[in-house]
């Protein structure tokens, strides 16, 4: 245990946003008022920079900012043609939003498990699960690191379904020397506060290079305009705020120094962390941003109590799979999914505190506290690899 000259055991939170922010406030606090100067509050002159500016940092070539990363899943989906009596290909071991995207659109979300190693899509078990009412596939970069894209992409073309790229957790992952969201037919972030580019609230980003889905996007974000009162489509109020934007352009240019920061302190974690914990896996085609660092141990509860009594917050992402929900269960009648892989991993996984701002003490005092663990406990079991 780290104890503080005050005598005060060392707090480590699994993410402190105030840190960043007291290093860009005075930047951040200009341009918001510049917004609030200028009255321009919707639709405005940064979300229309920000769509360019964000799609440019992927490689696609047009983005449409929504008001969450739920919003940006709910409207690509439409955008590609998805609707009621459809079915989506994806995973439960991810935030609930993908799937209320889906059946948001009136669709079925159909469940494969996951890669072990990654706690991403088996790609081998989609086309099993393809049928006539299959109209896209929606991978998840969970945690930060990529789905394996290219065998999703070969069936989706192969059998004319559609790629939607659930990037929300992934903001300058790379798959294969291409940044995650411009690689299927359309991808989708959150700027949620907590992200690796999080606004001071909510904001989401649909980016896609093709042209026909970004302008159906941008009608379906503004209530189904394409003229002012004129309504081709139904669609809803899912604008990116004009102050939410100014924030994100700010961020926008550091994005990639933090994440790289991030990256550093996942090698730290991976040296000094004993082998009680399986640590995250970057696999040799990927490039890994860390939006949570996430080990694995059939302790994780202990250990999760210990870490807490010792000052260091963690989480859990996600301790209930989606297949598992009561939600999930209602929405498809009562439809029961095994999903073995899914279902270990959550009950081993726990996210470490991990962001840029992290300090070399804090660090210290995590890996410390886990070592000690590993070493003071009775009845160890053995690590998990």
């Amino acid at each position: 245990m780290t104890i503080s000259p005050k005598g005060e055991t060392t707090q480590v939170p699994l993410v402190d946003l105030r840190k960043q922010y007291e290093a860009i406030k005075e930047e951040v606090l200009v341009e918001i008022a510049k917004v609030l100067d200028s009255m321009q509050l919707f639709l405005g002159p940064n979300v229309q920079a920000f769509d360019d500016e964000f799609a440019s940092f992927c490689g696609a070539e047009f983005g449409v900012g929504v008001g969450s990363g739920t919003e940006a899943l709910h409207l690509a989906l439409l955008g590609c043609g998805v609707g009621p009596g459809d079915e989506v290909i994806t995973v439960s071991n991810t935030f609930f939003a993908t799937t209320e995207a889906i059946a948001l659109v009136g669709a079925k979300p159909v469940f494969v498990d996951i890669d072990p190693a990654t706690f991403n899509m088996d790609a081998s078990q989609i086309e099993g699960c393809i049928t006539r009412q299959t109209k896209a596939i929606l991978p998840v970069h969970l945690y930060g690191h990529p789905a394996d894209m290219d065998p999703i992409m070969e069936l989706a073309r192969s059998h004319g379904l559609s790629v939607v790229e659930d990037a929300c957790q992934a903001h300058g992952a790379e798959y294969k020397g291409r940044r995650v969201g411009s690689i299927g037919d359309a991808g989708c972030f959150s700027f949620y506060c907590g992200k690796n580019l999080g606004a001071y609230g909510e904001g989401g980003m649909i980016v896609t290079s093709d042209q026909e889905i970004a302008r159906k996007c941008r009608m379906l974000r503004n209530h189904g305009q394409d003229i002012r009162y004129y309504h081709p489509l139904m669609g809803v109020n899912g604008r990116l705020d004009e102050i939410q934007a100014a924030v994100l352009r700010v961020k926008l240019p550091h994005l990639d120094g933090w994440n790289d920061k991030r990256r550093v302190l996942a090698e730290e974690y991976e040296a000094r962390l004993p082998s009680s914990v399986a640590r995250p896996i970057e696999m040799p085609w990927a490039k890994h941003v860390y939006h949570l660092y996430v080990v694995r141990t059939a302790e994780r509860d202990r250990l999760r109590s210990y870490l807490e009594s010792q000052g260091v917050a963690t989480g859990i992402h996600y301790p209930v799979p989606i297949h598992m929900q009561v939600a999930y269960r209602d929405y498809c009648d009562g439809s029961a999914v095994s999903l073995p892989v899914t279902e270990e991993v959550t009950s081993e996984i726990l996210s470490l505190p991990i962001y840029p701002e992290l300090t070399p003490e804090q660090l210290d005092h995590v890996c410390g506290c886990i070592r000690e663990f590993g070493g003071t406990r009775e009845g160890a079991s053995s690590p998990i690899v």
